[in-house]
């Protein structure tokens, strides 16, 4: 695959903090790459230096073969930011602040009227063209604000959660309209604190911590560094500790948590132990609504390699 960005030894501090410590990975062409951390782990830091927002230490960054600088003018031509700060002109409509944005990179207007109405359809907005931002909701705003970064028809486009704080319609929007960007030719750097998105779309993944690269990979390859084999979640009521204690002794059992009545049982080996588990509930006399038995996912990764304690 054709390499598109490359960071090689990437290190940036803030006085003593080390935030990208001796980075280095590629992106290539077409693909969507995850890129996953909890909060201070030096996401934002690597795109700002990728982006040439941000000087660093060491290291070096191409992108397309050329070198990345401040005035690298016509590298940045190519690249669409969309940031989780919707950046919009309230005194604009959605049809003129894409038009804003677009006309910083195309001057012909019979090309800029034509990627508009591309980036309008792409992210359905063909009904609000003539609405200003105040008159929209914030599923509306986030698809506006990924128009605007997007509308000039760049060959990278960085994604910084674009789906904070919008409705599943919105959001299954969003996604579909990345996907089709990617189906386009773009190649996409997407970061997001929802797993479920990271495996729909992306193609492979990076998970970052301390400003370090602690596991990369496809979906499916990442899955395969979990310790555990095996969840089986139990819908019941009235679940107390004791319970609990008493499962964690069962064979192949690794942890157990308990919250908001969904039971979580977590094996390190996946053979008959949703039987088990069936006969010991059966046995202490607990009621349950449902009980099933999945795979560990991305996010049970993410925890494990990055912990679960709260992040600032």
């Amino acid at each position: 695959m054709k390499n598109i960005i490359e960071v090689k030894n990437l290190t940036k501090k803030y006085k003593n903090l080390i935030a990208v410590n001796n980075l280095s990975f590629e992106l290539f062409e077409g693909e969507i790459l995850g890129l996953l951390g909890p909060n201070g782990s030096g996401k934002s830091t690597t795109i700002n230096c990728i982006l040439s927002l941000l000087k660093f230490n060491s290291g070096s960054i191409k992108i397309f073969g050329e070198y990345m600088e401040p005035n690298s003018s016509g590298l940045k031509r190519n690249i669409g930011v969309v940031f989780q700060d919707i950046a919009l002109f309230e005194e604009l409509t959605v049809y003129d602040n894409i038009d804003y944005f677009c006309g910083l990179y195309i001057n012909d207007k019979k090309v800029r009227k034509k990627y508009i109405e591309d980036a309008i359809k792409l992210v359905g907005l063909q009904d609000f063209k003539k609405f200003y931002p105040k008159e929209l909701s914030g599923g509306l705003l986030r698809r506006l604000n990924i128009a605007c970064g997007i509308a000039h028809k760049p060959k990278i486009i960085f994604l910084d959660e674009p789906t904070v704080a919008v409705d599943p319609q919105s959001r299954n929007n969003i996604l579909e309209g990345i996907k089709k960007l990617r189906d386009n030719g773009a190649t996409i750097i997407y970061t997001t604190h929802y797993m479920e998105e990271v495996e729909i779309i992306c193609d492979r993944v990076i998970i970052i911590d301390k400003g370090e690269i602690i596991a990369s990979g496809t979906n499916e390859e990442l899955k395969c560094l979990a310790s555990i084999e095996e969840k089986i979640i139990v819908e019941c009521n009235n679940f107390n500790d004791n319970y609990i204690e008493q499962i964690k002794e069962l064979e192949n059992v690794s942890d157990v948590s308990y919250n908001n009545n969904i039971l979580t049982i977590y094996y390190t080996k996946g053979k008959n132990n949703l039987i088990s588990i069936i006969k010991y509930l059966k046995k202490e006399s607990i009621e349950y609504n449902k009980i099933y038995s999945c795979l560990p996912t991305l996010n049970d990764v993410f925890l494990e390699l990055t912990g679960k304690e709260l992040r600032d």
